[in-house]
């Protein structure tokens, strides 16, 4: 993901400092980003430059000023050409498959404690995904249509935890038989 592009699709919706921004990408599942508030700073900086954002400081009493972010017209066009863009694949980076290629190195117990401790995690972060999508914090609604899209985002991200935990609940199923002798390969524990 682009976070130039984020930044400008949240500009897009309604004005923010660059905390504010922060705090989005920090709270959105779909907004993935691992920068930090010094890459965010840089990005504005460069949007101002090519005119794609425009900036106000506003004066508190009793508190610091804020620089308070929009986007332009010509931001607007930058990201509707992005958007309309031929969309990228999604990019599969899931550490538990590097440890899971080379678990046959685990004892029995060890790998059912791996698969265990995923599963759990799993099963939290689904949690977590519903609750958010209940909540929606950070969509826009200012139409059905994008509320609508909004709300098949959150189900995307929702089905994906959902299909990766019934994965994982199958794995520990078919690793509990050897298929091709009929013995158990490990045992649950009770």
């Amino acid at each position: 993901m682009s976070i130039n592009h984020a930044i400008l699709g949240i500009l897009s919706w309604k004005p923010a400092t660059g905390y504010e921004l922060k705090k989005i990408f920090v709270e959105s599942s779909i907004m993935y980003w691992s920068g930090n508030n010094n890459q965010i700073y840089k990005s504005l900086s460069h949007l101002l430059n090519e005119g794609l954002v425009g900036s106000e400081v506003v004066h508190q009493d009793g508190s610091p000023s804020k620089k308070i972010y929009t986007i332009t017209d010509a931001g607007v066009k930058s990201l509707k050409e992005w958007v309309s863009s031929t969309p990228e694949l999604p990019e599969i980076k899931n550490t538990f498959l590097v440890q899971f290629a080379w678990a046959d190195l685990l004892s029995d117990q060890e790998l059912n404690d791996l698969i265990l401790s995923y599963e759990i995690e799993l099963k939290a972060h689904l949690i977590m995904e519903k609750e958010i999508a209940r909540r929606t914090l950070h969509n826009p609604d200012r139409n059905p249509r994008e509320k609508a899209i909004w709300e098949l985002i959150s189900e995307n991200i929702v089905s994906s935890y959902d299909q990766e935990l019934k994965w994982v609940q199958e794995v520990r199923r078919r690793l509990l038989e050897d298929n091709n002798n009929g013995r158990k390969i490990y045992e649950l524990p009770n």
